[in-house]
């Protein structure tokens, strides 16, 4: 809450209690009405979420003695957003609060602002601790990871898998205020905020979660005995997550908000996905292009010819193989391979492997005897032996 909320805003009136009420009768009106307008009463009543808010923030400063005191001064200062000299003051000096709080505004008694940074600045660190910050006892859930195994198929063209996850939540038998009567009270520690602060030196101070409230700025009067005063719960859920297409083994995909939930209106965590991927008995992959090798006989790569391929998920594709393809040429098959993130593919790398038959028929070996008869020529392997000796 901002300084000019502390002056402006009647807690008393928000509780429904006289100025002289006891802690005990303050204490009692907090806890009917949070009861009456908790957000888990009124899913979707933002005018009750609203009021919930107004509750807690008065409940802030009236339930801790000490800031009711500084309160009820700064009203007595201030009355209604007007200033009110002492006995003898005469007159009537008001003030804009916008122009009070905002910094040196000029008062309208045609008075100079003269306050520097404005009244704001001054008892900033008397009403708020810190000046015109936002108090708040929000907590962003927590972050989770899980792994998920797909198949080849899935992993290239995208696929929507069920994940069971365990994560801390709410707990649903406290609605995560972690008191058994759903009315935890401040804590005392840290005024509320979750933090404290420690001299670092130097002049510098250094801010840390508060230790007896976990950062939480709440601490349970009667602990539940679920949560045991923590206000959270293990939740399993199991949620149906998309995995987008052209994903690789080992990939770490990050889902925002899909983590554990947020505790009193924080933002819910992000859930981090390891996909591992089973290989395929044909293809391979190499980012996004997928990889297969062909067999073709001796015939085909010396003659050329044309060779049927197969593709992942769909048609195959006929290639036209040159004559004379040396064994290992790679040869592309342009848009048949894994999807990219802009909605185009990739290519399909096919290796020719040229098989060298291990039983030859005796009609076989006689072709090839005269094969060898109508190519021969000079040794292949003469100008690798000289090359050998010259070295």
């Amino acid at each position: 809450m901002s300084t000019k909320d502390f002056v402006e805003k009647d807690y008393y009136k928000v509780l429904g209690v006289p100025k002289d009420a006891t802690e005990a009768e303050i204490k009692k009106a907090y806890r009917k009405l949070a009861r009456e307008f908790h957000p888990d009463a009124n899913k979707g009543d933002a005018k009750a979420e609203e009021r919930f808010k107004e509750i807690s923030e008065a409940n802030d400063v009236l339930g801790d003695s000490k800031r009711r005191k500084e309160y009820d001064e700064a009203r007595t200062l201030f009355g209604n957003g007007g200033y009110r000299p002492g006995p003898g003051g005469g007159g009537s000096f008001n003030f804009d609060l916008g122009d009070l709080f905002g910094g040196g505004g000029q008062g309208q008694g045609g008075q100079g602002g003269g306050f520097g940074g404005g009244l704001g600045d001054v008892f900033g660190g008397l009403f708020n601790r810190g000046g015109a910050g936002t108090r708040t006892h929000a907590r962003r859930g927590q972050d989770i990871e899980s792994e998920v195994t797909l198949s080849f198929t899935e992993a290239v063209d995208g696929a929507t898998v069920p994940l069971r996850m365990s994560s801390q939540a709410p707990c649903k038998a406290c609605s995560g205020t972690g008191d058994k009567n759903g009315t935890p009270r401040v804590c005392p520690t840290c005024v509320g905020t979750g933090q404290v602060s420690r001299g670092a030196g130097g002049g510098f101070s250094l801010t840390d979660p508060c230790a007896d409230c976990k950062g939480r700025g709440l601490i349970a009067q009667d602990a539940c005995e679920v949560c045991k005063g923590s206000g959270r719960a293990t939740s399993a859920r199991t949620m149906q997550v998309r995995i987008p297409a052209g994903v690789s083994d080992g990939q770490r995909i990050r889902l925002r908000g899909k983590g554990a939930p947020g505790e009193q209106g924080g933002l819910a965590g992000d859930l981090y996905v390891v996909v591992h991927v089973d290989a395929h008995p044909v293809f391979g992959r190499k980012g996004d292009n997928l990889t297969i090798t062909v067999p073709v006989t001796f015939p085909e790569a010396a003659l050329g010819g044309e060779v049927k391929v197969p593709t992942l998920g769909g048609p195959p594709v006929t290639l036209k193989l040159p004559a004379g393809t040396p064994n290992g040429r790679t040869m592309r098959a342009r848009g048949k391979g894994a999807a990219r993130k802009d909605g185009t593919r990739g290519d399909l790398l096919v290796t020719i492997e040229v098989l060298v038959p291990g039983d030859l028929s005796d009609k076989a070996k006689e072709s090839l005897e005269s094969y060898r008869e109508a190519t021969a020529g000079p040794d292949p392997r003469a100008e690798l032996f000289q090359a050998a000796k010259g070295a």
